[in-house]
């Protein structure tokens, strides 16, 4: 029949959406897994297939999909960014809260807000060595807001 669209395998031509809030108390600068919180939306969410997008409210943390076996690799990141982007750095003018405010924003601005992840078989389709982590760039204690969407 002319006009008439084919079946592509594992198409569904009925999708939901639905969403969840994860706030997470940071201790100051590092890195903190939420891979587990993130997991358990995706469940509650009941979906066999589709995405989900983690964004986080703020601009002085970010997301990070990083290795979670070894934590070296997490201080390392920080020792990296922490040369490339030095508290109290001299050209930054911008010191409202201190002198990692504005390193914390620069920090924000070359790593990501938001991570979309494949949702399979109800799960999250990470690799073996993949955790999420809320990545803070503050010194001080923050809690940080994540904002969760399943699509399916």
């Amino acid at each position: 029949m002319a006009g008439e669209r084919g079946r592509t395998e594992g198409f569904d031509a009925v999708a939901a959406v639905f969403d969840a809030e994860i706030t997470v108390a940071t201790q100051g600068r590092g890195a903190y897994e939420v891979t587990g919180e993130v997991a358990r939306a995706v469940r509650e969410a009941d979906v066999a297939t589709g995405l989900c997008h983690v964004f986080i409210a703020h601009t002085s943390a970010s997301l990070m999909l990083c290795e979670n076996a070894d934590p070296d690799v997490r201080r390392d990141l920080e020792t990296f960014m922490s040369d490339l982007v030095p508290d109290g750095d001299p050209r930054f003018v911008h010191r409202a809260e201190g002198p990692d405010d504005m390193p914390a924003h620069v920090r924000s601005v070359l790593t990501h807000s938001e991570l979309t992840i494949p949702i399979r078989a109800g799960r999250l389709a990470l690799g073996t060595w993949q955790g999420i982590y809320v990545w803070e760039h503050r010194l001080k204690p923050h809690r940080r807001r994540l904002l969760v969407t399943i699509l399916g």
